[in-house]
């Protein structure tokens, strides 16, 4: 039985342990393999002259613009207007019924011009001493107030007859002929259209670089090929401490009136000189959220890599080396570059998701991705 045992355990003994030195020389095989080469596109980046564009997206409003109301209620009588007709201010729009209006006007006309003719009466009897001075003078005061209680009743008047507060053009009728208006019921909605105001917010940080007569160029998706030039008239002194942006309102000229309120709009305003970038496709970089970076490829020379392919056993190999970029603003496929990168070093625009550091590499530009600052994709 001690013979059996020993030459069993002999026998596993020997098979685990062939097999584990066996795996281990293939782990060893694969671990010192030399990784084949990858093939990339490659950008030399090119130092350009920027300005720096800020976007935003705003709102336009109209410099006057409100719901045309009336101070008196009362019954519709006339309307004077047409929907959608551009006005001037001071055109009557509604006329309400002031027939009652008008005959208590009749009545108080009549007792301020009898209150008037003893003022004046009385006014002479004190002047010879008939009368005391406290009679002269309660006599003046019932015609004073009793001319108030006229102008009162023609300022009723003329509240029921509903004028443009300013030149504009009128939206959609609210109400009909014969409607009992009350105070405050809107009747048809005014706007003025040129000049227009657009609103828009910019985050804290650009504060100091805006500044009031600066142009800004807006676009609207109802007319895309239509750019509307403007500048900045008022800028809002505090910041909202809820979103830490602050408040910019431009004005632009909008004399055929394809402009509306309340139309969402894109603004693009340039600020400060032309700035030297370093620009690479925005293919090349790999955006993180512990940073961006790029593939910066360099030459080495020498037996770094003997499978690595040269140029007859003598040229050099070519490998990456990751870094990390500050990236600055876009245009089309194109990014600047702050800080990380010269002009003139190649980086790597694709194949990045195959890289790793000392990764040797081969150039095949034959096909480039896109790296055009103003692209126009074709639908297809």
């Amino acid at each position: 039985m001690f013979v059996v045992l020993l030459i069993t355990v002999l026998v596993f003994g020997g098979v685990f342990l062939a097999k584990f030195l066996s795996g281990r020389a293939v782990n060893a095989f694969f671990d010192d393999m030399p990784q084949p080469p990858v093939a990339i596109t490659t950008f030399d980046a090119v130092e350009q002259a920027w300005t720096t564009p800020l976007e935003a997206v705003g709102t336009l409003v109209a410099v006057n613009g409100t719901d045309v109301t009336t101070e008196a209620g009362g019954v519709v009588r006339r309307l004077s207007f047409e929907p959608g007709q551009p006005v001037k201010a001071g055109t009557v729009l509604v006329e309400l019924n002031t027939d009652n209006e008008l005959a208590v006007l009749r009545s108080s006309e009549a007792a301020a011009k009898l209150a008037a003719v003893q003022r004046d009466r009385w006014r002479q009897l004190g002047n010879d001493q008939l009368v005391s001075q406290a009679e002269v003078e309660q006599r003046a005061t019932e015609a004073a107030t009793a001319q108030a209680q006229v102008d009162a009743q023609r300022a009723l008047i003329a509240q029921k007859t509903i004028r443009a507060p300013f030149d504009g053009v009128l939206g959609i009728r609210k109400v009909n002929l014969g409607q009992y208006l009350a105070p405050g019921a809107a009747i048809v909605s005014l706007q003025q259209l040129d000049p227009i105001f657009l609103n828009f917010a910019l985050p804290e940080q650009q504060l100091t670089r805006i500044q009031e007569g600066a142009t800004v160029e807006a676009r609207v998706d109802a007319l895309p090929d239509r750019r509307f030039e403007g500048t900045i008239t008022a800028i809002e002194p505090a910041v909202d401490p809820n979103t830490r942006n602050f408040q910019v309102q431009a004005t632009l000229t909008n004399p055929d009136g394809q402009l509306r309120p309340g139309a969402f709009a894109r603004v693009g305003l340039a600020v400060g000189g032309a700035q030297k970038v370093v620009v690479i496709p925005q293919t090349a970089v790999s955006f993180n959220p512990y940073g961006n970076a790029v593939y910066v490829v360099s030459e080495q020379r020498g037996d770094a890599n003997a499978d690595a392919p040269k140029d007859g056993d003598q040229g050099p190999t070519l490998t990456v080396s990751q870094r990390f970029v500050t990236t600055g603003p876009t245009r089309g496929d194109m990014i600047a570059v702050t800080e990380g990168l010269k002009p003139g070093e190649r980086v790597a625009t694709s194949g990045l998701l195959k890289l790793r550091n000392d990764a040797v590499v081969t150039i095949n530009n034959r096909v480039q991705p896109s790296a055009d600052e103003a692209p126009t994709p074709e639908n297809r």
